[in-house]
């Protein structure tokens, strides 16, 4: 953490230093993200990948295509694959980095860092998301222009608010192993593990046995998590949801704050 201004307080003959603010350290890991060319290029890949993603709709999908919901799902899918790197590469920074040693010194509350950085990287997303579905409507209207078909506007707020939701879940899952493996290249690997191999796994189970079909809901994360971007219809997909959430993120998170809070900078 770069040096921060200390205030302090002094009583008698004892001199009490304040609490860092919670915004001043949520300002300051938002800065840390951009500060090393990794975290600045990985961050930029999404406006990148934005870009592309909205190019590659227009010239290639066909006519009945271009509509508003197709663009924000081209735009956004690199973003749900980026954003998860970057929460995790925020809190492993502080081991692979040996940084942890001057941000736990600064702030020795590693809940209050923990905190900071996931509201950080939550900002990301959510400016993220924003920037993907302006994008998405400014193809929206310029794919329609080019190919002259009428204009189609067929994403509601409830579902974009759906799949900023969906978003923020697979941010958390980076937070979550960020935390519980403090390691950059370990993290890393775990994550295409868990978002890659593990729904693959459970979709061939669920092929094969009748059993697991019907428990896929309610324990495949990338299974429940397709409800939040398809839309919401149902009372059960919610249930879906947070039962997924609460198996791979909330129980797993706890383990690893608790690892965090007890784990040594080398």
């Amino acid at each position: 953490m770069t040096a921060t201004t200390v205030d302090q307080v002094t009583t008698g003959r004892r001199t009490e230093f304040k609490q860092i603010p919670l915004s001043r350290v949520v300002r300051v890991e938002l800065r840390k993200m951009f500060d090393t060319r990794s975290g600045f290029w990985l961050i930029a890949s999404i406006a990148i990948t934005g870009l592309i993603a909205t190019i590659a709709t227009i010239a290639f999908a066909p006519d009945a295509d271009l509509t508003y919901y197709n663009f924000a799902k081209a735009i956004g899918y690199p973003i749900t694959v980026i954003l998860p790197m970057v929460a995790l590469l925020s809190i492993t920074s502080e081991w692979s980095q040996r940084s942890g040693l001057t941000t736990f010194t600064y702030v020795p509350s590693r809940r209050r860092v923990v905190w900071a950085k996931t509201l950080s990287s939550v900002t990301v997303a959510v400016a993220s998301m924003g920037f993907a579905f302006a994008v998405g409507a400014v193809g929206n209207v310029v794919g329609s222009s080019i190919a002259g078909t009428p204009t189609v506007w067929d994403l509601s707020l409830g579902h974009a608010l759906t799949i900023v939701l969906g978003n923020l879940v697979s941010l958390l899952i980076g937070t979550m192993l960020g935390m519980l493996l403090r390691s950059s290249a370990g993290g890393l690997v775990a994550y295409f593990v868990v978002v890659l191999l593990v729904p693959n796994l459970f979709g061939l189970l669920a092929a094969s046995q009748e059993w697991f079909k019907h428990l896929q809901p309610w324990v495949d994360l990338g299974y429940a998590q397709t409800y939040l971007f398809q839309g919401m219809q149902t009372t059960a997909q919610w249930a879906h949801v947070a039962s997924t959430v609460t198996l791979w993120i909330v129980v797993p998170g706890i383990f690893g704050l608790r690892r965090v809070m007890r784990s040594e900078v080398k």
